[in-house]
Order: C-alpha cells, then structure tokens, then sequence
C-alpha cells in the first residue's frame, strides 16, 4: 500500500477544471469539464465503494479525450485505476493506464472528502457555481462523509 494520495481540484476557466492526483511515487493532472457531472460522479464512485463494492467507476469527459477511474475493493483495501482514453464511449481496453494506486478505502475517502472541503473552502459553493456552471456537489460529498462516519462507527461497535 502506499502511504497516501492527494487529490487536488482546481477550476481552470468557465467549465473546465483541472484535477491533480499525487503520491509518493507518482503525478498525473486529468482535465474534466461540465459537459459531464465528473465531480459527482467521483464522490457518488467512492460512497458505493464505502457502502461495500467491489468494483466501480466515475468518468471525467474532457471533450476529447476522457479519463475514466476504475476502483476496485477487497475488505479494507482498494486499489485505483485510470485511464486515458480518445473517446469516453471508448472500452476499458482502449485506454492508456496513467494511474495507479493501492490504499486502504480510509484513506482514499479521506483523500476525495479532503479534497472537495477544499474547493468550498477555496472557491465557495456560489463562486464554484460562478467557474464551473453547475452547483457545487454538496449531496454527494455529505452523502460521502456521512457513510464513511457511520462505516467508522459500526467498526469501533
């Protein structure tokens, strides 16, 4: 496993942000615009993973080319993908791996919750509407944070 990830979101003109994924091996900046809901969809990939998947997904669509996660789990460890692809309808098997990291499914939440606290913290939810053209994901993030504390809790039980 790898001590951590840190995910970094940041608005890069009116529909297009800019998103940034680092550990200690490795860096890799992806570009999302709001043709698609990508934030949404990364916080909604992440609580299923809480809730106890195995296997999910969550696209960024960057109008030419896409990058799509792929998160795996096995009990309290994940393991994370992403590909490079042309076309977002493109398979998996089409896409160039950019992207891999194991950590335990604490610490990925911790990384994607942290990340998102910082963007209302930067931007504010009605400069982040202002950038990116959409409302800021709140439900989704909150949806996030709740399943997560209440994953904590029921082990501690």
């Amino acid at each position: 496993m790898t001590s951590g990830m840190r995910i970094t979101w940041t608005l890069a003109g009116p529909g297009w942000a800019d998103c940034t994924l680092e550990d200690h091996q490795a860096k890799v900046e992806l570009t999302a615009s709001y043709i698609t809901s990508a934030p949404e969809e990364l916080l909604s990939a992440v609580v299923r993973l809480v809730a106890g998947e195995t296997e999910t997904r969550a696209q960024f669509d960057a109008e030419s080319t896409a990058y799509r996660w792929i998160f795996y789990r096995e009990g309290v460890d994940t393991w994370t993908r992403v590909l490079q692809l042309r076309r977002g309808s493109d398979h998996d098997n089409k896409g160039t791996e950019i992207w891999s990291s194991r950590l335990g499914i604490d610490q990925l939440t911790r990384s994607v919750i942290r990340c998102f606290d910082e963007v209302a913290q930067t931007y504010g939810e009605s400069g982040y509407r202002g950038k990116w053209g959409e409302h800021f994901p709140r439900t989704e993030l909150e949806a996030l944070r709740g399943l997560w504390h209440a994953h904590h809790c029921s082990d501690d039980t």
